[in-house]
């Protein structure tokens, strides 16, 4: 079933909110302690950027990426949400968490929202393609999925994508464990989340694309031909809308 209303220009942004685990040298003082965490999944998304920009060129769609470490301020969080903040932040008073959200997290935030407000005004329906990845292991428990798609299963937009782009990529690459809302559930708190109130899946559709990290880990062909079959597989998909 297609749910986009075809008299609407269907455009591609994609983002990537934890594309890097730089520390700004004024706010290296927070890390002492806490620098192992920088190189964990907890302080970035290991590839997220790398294919998050290859995508955006291959499609030729905006891209609005961050590389600013997640345990600074997390740009996936809605303000006062408890996760927002980490450990190495969390502790300072409010007047400096809340510069720290004044100078890394509104100007990304501010410009992928205004991005998707400026274009469904101009009556566009967005496909909203987020960029992550996760770490194989967690708590010990093994994650069962390579490629994972998080979206709201409300929002008949999003399970249509997601249910076509994730069987296109099995018949390119009929090997891949693909899982829908794993490892996490789509409708938790995010960028995408915050969309969702603002507009109606015509106008809005948002997808968390999740990526095994044991592929960046890796590295070399596999790493490469994974990320070729996401881009390929999402233009088809797309160029059939």
């Amino acid at each position: 079933m297609r749910t986009t209303d075809a008299s609407l220009k269907r455009s591609l942004i994609v983002t990537c909110e934890h594309g890097g685990r730089e520390v700004p040298p004024y706010h290296a003082h927070l890390f002492a302690g806490h620098e192992a965490l920088l190189d964990s999944h907890r302080g970035w998304d290991p590839g997220a950027l790398e294919l998050a920009r290859e995508m955006a060129a291959a499609l030729q769609a905006p891209l609005f990426a961050a590389t600013t470490t997640r345990l600074l301020v997390d740009l996936n969080r809605s303000i006062g949400h408890r996760q927002l903040h980490s450990e190495a932040t969390r502790h300072l008073p409010r007047k400096h968490r809340e510069e720290i959200v004044a100078r890394h997290y509104r100007p990304h935030r501010g410009a992928v929202e205004g991005e998707f407000e400026r274009r469904i005004a101009a009556g566009e329906s967005i496909v909203h393609v987020a960029s992550h990845s996760f770490t194989p292991e967690l708590n010990g428990k093994v994650r069962q999925a390579d490629v994972g798609w998080l979206y709201d299963p409300r929002r008949a937009s999003e399970v249509d994508l997601c249910r076509r782009w994730m069987v296109e990529l099995a018949r390119r690459a009929p090997g891949l464990r693909l899982r829908r809302n794993y490892p996490y559930q789509g409708r938790g708190d995010g960028l995408a989340s915050l969309m969702r109130r603002r507009h109606g899946g015509e106008a809005y559709a948002g997808i968390e694309l999740e990526v095994n990290q044991r592929f960046v880990l890796a590295g070399g062909a596999p790493w490469q031909r994974l990320r070729n079959e996401l881009i390929e597989s999402l233009a088809a998909v797309m160029a059939a809308d």
